[in-house]
Formats: C-alpha cells, structure tokens, sequence
C-alpha cells in the first residue's frame, strides 16, 4: 500500500542524490572548462561526473523499479503519443516512472557523457600527459586538438539538451500543474503506481558510489599529485643537460625552456645577439664557441622535438611566423586573451615575458594548468 493515496513514491533518497550529483557535476565540470586555473576542479567534477554515470548504467540493470531501464518507453509510438498527448490534453495523467520523453533523455545523458568523460581522459593523456592515459602523449598528442573540439561538441551538446530538459521540467510544473518540480526533491510523483521499493543492498551500493564520488572531488582538486593528475613530465635540470645554456642564459633572466619556441625562431634568436630585447650580447659576454654550443642545445630541443602541450600547441598557431617572444605567438595571446592587463603591470609580474611569475616551476620546464597562480 502507498504511502500517500494520491501520490507515488518513485524516487528514493539516494536515487535523489545521485541525480542531482550527475546534474551539479556536470554543470560545474563545463563552467570550470573557461577557466584554466580552475582545471583541477574541471579535471574533479568531470571523474565524479563518470563516476557517476557508471554507477547509473549498473543501476539500470538492477536498481529498484522505475530506475531500470526495463522500465523506460523507448518505442517511436510511445515518443509520438506521448507528445500528442501533452499538447491536447493539459490535465493528462502522468506515468509514475519515465514517460517516453525522460526515457530518451537519460539514455542521451548516459551516451553523451560517457564520450564526454573518455574523451575528457583521452585529451588529459594526449595534450597534458597526466592522469590515467599519460603514455599516450608521446605518441598520439597530435591528435589532441581534434579530440579537444570532439570533447568540446558534445559538451555542449549535452548542456543543450539539459536545458531542453529543465524548459520541459518547468511546462510539467506550471502549466501542466504536476508537480513535476519537485519529484526530484521530495520523491513523490503525482501519478498512479506502487511505491518504489529499495533493497539494503541497492541501499549500500547506492551510497558506496556517493561516498566514492565525494572522496574523488578531494583526490583530484588537492594541490599534490595522485594517479589521476600526475604528469608524465617531470622537473628538468637544464643544468646538467647544458652547463653553458644554463649559466650563461641565467645571468640575466631565468631560464625559458627550450621547447617553448620553433627551430628557426631559435635561430633567429641566437643569430641576432647585437640585439637581443633590447640588450647588446658581445664575444666578452658569451663567446663565439659558447653562443655555437648553447645554439645547438635550443635547436636540438625546440619546440618541434617536444610533445609538450605548449611546444604543439604553438607550432599549431604560428603558421609561417617565426618570432623570437612568445608574447607574439597566437595561441600565447589566445590562453591569455582574459588576463588583466593590470597583472603584466603589477609589482609582481611587471611585464609579460615573465612566465615565471604565474607558472610554477616553469624554469624547470613544468607548465601545467594545475600550477597556474594568477596575482590578484
């Protein structure tokens, strides 16, 4: 017998919850995508939202009534009479599961955000070379920028049938008069049906993946590396790789790494000395089998040698340009295209050739999103 005579009970606390963690992290997952010091919150929301999803697919096999997807009207007549349905009769009885329309839409979610979260950890190991796929960055980082624009499309394609899902929401709610509003809050529904009921076991199992996806959000976001965020990069000690580049280069300016720009801008660099930035390099400076050495280290470790996000990243903008400041480099203006120009004038960046200032360890050639820190 239900508990409520006019009323089902047809979503139970933890299948609330779940709900609204698939909707919450997936909201927050895409607005942290505009941001890139807020990548390991995007990297965190993203694994609860996988998480999640996975759990959602087992739960549609052996979850209580209403959940499964044994339940779901997914036969074109059903979609069809369904619509016909809401538009001629406005006091219409609703089903006290999915309707056909909700069937189709969690079977969307389920599809899409399941691409959106493999290729989400695809593009995590082809373009930053962390997390779970890190070894494919040696290898497959050339394709990052296609998986980047697949990830990115079905992104918002997703946020867009969300929103075609909330439009239909609030039409149930304030012109149909069901309540629908609030199904997903209290776990009633205004329709006709038995009360779901859940088993301990679906219980435990259902709030095991909460308690999961709860302890990945502070996994991920902290500041230290797990097996889900540590690059494959490791600090270099241009040092000991070449003594003359280093000691030479650091007496004036900290050390830029190599693979930031292309072999000819290297040589356009090294070959104009009389005038570098500005300053006047002689022979009593650095001298002629010095600047012959450290030439050949830029060369043989530019941009074109590294699969380093940033080295692909700029080769893919520059075209024919060749310049000699990363300032002038088209992806360099695009990553900072949002940056006050207040922070290049503050005390503690003073101008924009200074990476250093905002990237940590970028003078041991680490330039990862996670270490982004922006002077406010």
């Amino acid at each position: 017998m239900n508990k409520r005579s006019d009323e089902v009970f047809v979503w139970p606390l933890c299948t609330r919850i779940i709900h609204w963690i698939i909707a919450t992290s997936f909201l927050l997952a895409f607005v942290t995508s505009f941001d890139r010091t807020l990548f390991e919150w995007h990297l965190a929301f993203g694994f609860i939202f996988g998480i999640m999803l996975l759990f959602r697919i087992i739960w549609g096999f052996f979850g209580p009534n209403y959940a499964t997807f044994k339940t779901f009207k997914l036969k074109y007549s059903e979609l069809q009479s369904y619509f016909i349905e809401k538009v001629q009769n406005r006091w219409r009885k609703i089903h006290a599961g999915h309707n056909a329309a909700s069937s189709w839409f969690t079977l969307i979610v389920l599809g899409l955000g399941s691409w959106i979260v493999l290729s989400g950890l695809l593009l995590q190991g082809t373009q930053e070379a962390s997390g779970l796929f890190s070894r494919l960055n040696a290898h497959y980082f050339r394709f990052s920028s296609a998986l980047l624009l697949f990830h990115e499309i079905l992104s918002y394609l997703l946020f867009t049938w969300a929103m075609i899902h909330i439009v239909g929401v609030l039409i149930e709610q304030f012109y149909h008069k069901t309540h629908m509003l609030f199904a997903m809050i209290t776990g009633y529904k205004k329709a006709e049906g038995q009360d779901a009921a859940v088993s301990i076991v679906r219980h435990l199992f259902a709030y095991s993946a909460i308690i999961l996806s709860m302890m990945t959000l502070f996994f991920v976001a902290r500041p230290q590396d797990t097996f889900l965020t540590k690059s494959l990069f490791e600090r270099r000690d241009f040092k000991a790789e070449n003594s003359t580049f280093y000691e030479k280069c650091s007496k004036c300016h900290k050390i830029y790494p190599p693979f930031m720009l292309p072999h000819d801008s290297w040589i356009r660099l090294m070959d104009g000395l009389e005038n570098h930035f500005g300053e006047q390099i002689r022979e009593n400076n650095i001298t002629q089998s010095e600047q012959m050495n450290i030439k050949a280290y830029l060369l043989s470790h530019s941009a074109e040698s590294s699969s380093h996000k940033l080295a692909f990243k700029t080769l893919e903008s520059l075209g024919e340009m060749r310049p000699i400041s990363m300032s002038k480099v088209p992806y360099w203006r695009e990553a900072h295209k949002n940056i006050d120009k207040k922070v290049y004038q503050s005390l503690h960046v003073k101008n924009a050739s200074n990476c250093f200032a905002c990237h940590e360890d970028f003078e041991y050639g680490i330039l990862e999103n996670r270490r982004i820190h922006i002077p406010r």
